[in-house]
This record gives structure tokens, sequence and C-alpha cells, in this order.
């Protein structure tokens, strides 16, 4: 089954599917190797990894594909891509939607802000008119090659102009052909469970979980009874693994060794076991007549 196929019999399950954000090979591997079905490619993580900078749009659309062929070329399972506002009008969309498909992406995520776009959980956000939008979306789903990848339209707009009409917005979204909804950073119990009573058995719905973020953070169980379908952690690895660097740099700095944080360490063999590179290097010798008959 391709991969495509399998985030779409995901999405029509009964459960909800529980997808950790990853922004490199690396992550990617963890989560695949973790046991997860599906993981989540946010551009917020892609720019704090590559740029050191805030999600505020300066992530470029060649800078985010690159990563998801990086990520197809490691990982098996299915993943959602963040595509912001697809870079650009409904033409840009169209080639965003082509290549990203090509590179590996099994759902494409496309959100009505205005260029350059900012983090969902910043204020200050600006959207595109509806109609806008509505054209975007129907681009979206021309350009797709292949009819299993998940269009997934996402409205800022709770912050911007409020509940009843970011749910106005979502209902043209999904009458313009999206595949799923992600109404952006609602911001109570009431508002989640509004979206999932209105939407949640017409198209699959995305909870963000974001840490410190203006939605509560929920069980991923408690938000499928909600009528959430996707569970998104999009920037939590990433955190994780920052607390881990700071404490580290800390140790190195003040003691000059950094015996105090071994027991937090992969060691060296660890690290070679779980990026398979005996695997690997085993793989290549088949290729090297020298190095096979001398390991013979």
């Amino acid at each position: 089954m391709s991969h495509t196929k399998r985030l779409r019999t995901l999405l029509s399950g009964p459960d909800p599917v529980l997808s950790p954000g990853m922004y490199d090979g690396l992550t990617a591997m963890l989560v695949e190797k973790k046991g997860f079905d599906c993981a989540y490619l946010g551009g917020a993580s892609i720019s704090y990894s590559r740029l050191g900078r805030s999600d505020i749009g300066l992530m470029s659309f060649g800078e985010v594909a690159e990563v998801v062929g990086h990520i197809r070329e490691r990982i098996s399972i299915p993943f959602v891509v963040d595509a912001d506002t697809g870079f650009g009008n409904a033409l840009n969309v169209k080639r965003t939607v082509s290549v990203l498909e090509r590179m590996g992406a099994s759902g494409i995520q496309l959100e009505d802000q205005t260029m350059p776009k900012r983090c969902g959980h910043l204020s200050g956000k600006t959207l595109v008119s509806t109609s806008e939008m509505v054209g975007k979306i129907k681009a979206a789903l021309d350009a797709r090659a292949d009819d299993n990848t998940v269009i997934v339209a996402r409205t800022d707009a709770i912050a911007v102009e409020g509940f009843e009409a970011a749910c106005i917005r979502a209902e043209a979204y999904l009458e313009a052909g999206a595949d799923a909804l992600f109404i952006e950073a609602p911001q109570n119990e009431n508002q989640m469970s509004e979206i999932g009573r209105s939407l949640g058995n017409r198209a699959p719905l995305i909870a963000n979980m974001v840490e410190g973020g203006k939605t509560p953070i929920k069980p991923a169980d408690q938000l499928g009874a909600m009528g959430f379908k996707l569970v998104i952690y999009p920037g939590a690895m990433i955190r994780v693994l920052l607390h881990a660097a700071t404490d580290y740099l800390t140790v190195l700095k003040e003691d000059g060794i950094t015996d105090r944080v071994r027991d937090s360490m992969f060691d060296f063999d660890d690290l070679n076991a779980i990026l398979g590179t005996e695997e690997l290097l085993a793989e290549g010798q088949r290729y090297d007549e020298k190095i096979s008959q001398a390991a013979q």
C-alpha cells in the first residue's frame, strides 16, 4: 500500500492518529522506529532547526521541499507536510503541491494567512479572502498526481475574525474539496467541542497541540472523542532536544567535560546502532569487490 493510501486509511479508521512532529531524517527515523503510524512536518520546526529563526514566514519553498525529500528517503510511514500559504498565489500552490508530492509528502497542508505568514499561536496574523483560499484549494486538487494525496485546509481565522467566522471559512473550504480541515488555535474546550460536533462527521479534523500555546492540551483519546482525527505535536520534538542540548552545553561550559550528562547521552556505539551503520556498511561491501574479498 502506498504511503498516501495508508494515510487515507488511517484517517478513515476509528481511532485518532497520533502524529509526532519531526524536522529531518534523524528525527523522522526516531518517530518511525518508535512505532508511530504517521508523522507531521511543521514549517516552524524547519525554521527553528535550519535557520535558528522564528516561524514568521522566512522559510523558502525550496528549503521545505529539500527536507521533505530527505525524510522520505529515510522513512516509509506517511507524513503530512505544512506548506504554509503555498508560497504564493494559486499557481504557486499548484507547483508547491506537485513538487512536495513528488518529494514524498502524503498530505499537504495549506493555510489562509497572507504572506509572510506566522506561527498560528502568535498574534498579529492577517488573512486572504475566503474566495482566494477556495481558489488555492481547487488549484491544489488539480495539481496532485495521486488522488490519495490528502489536501489539508487550515484556517487561522479564530484569532483574526472570531470563532464563528472560522467555522464559516472551514465550511467553504470543505465545500471546495479539501480532504481534511485544520481550524487553528481554538481557545477553550467549548470551541474544540463545537468544531468536532459541527465538522467531525464530515471530514478528518486536525488538533494542534502546542505546549504553551492558545489551545488546551488534551490526550489523544479525549480529542478523538471530541471528533478530531489527526493529533499533531509539531514542535515538541525540537523543544525536548533544545532542553537537552541546553543542559549539555551548561555542563560542558562549567566542567570542561561531559561526565555529568553521560547518562542522558547515547554513546558512539549506541548511536551507530540506531542509525544502522553496520547494516549500511555491509550493504556497501556488496558493491566493492576488494572490501568483500577482504571481509571473507
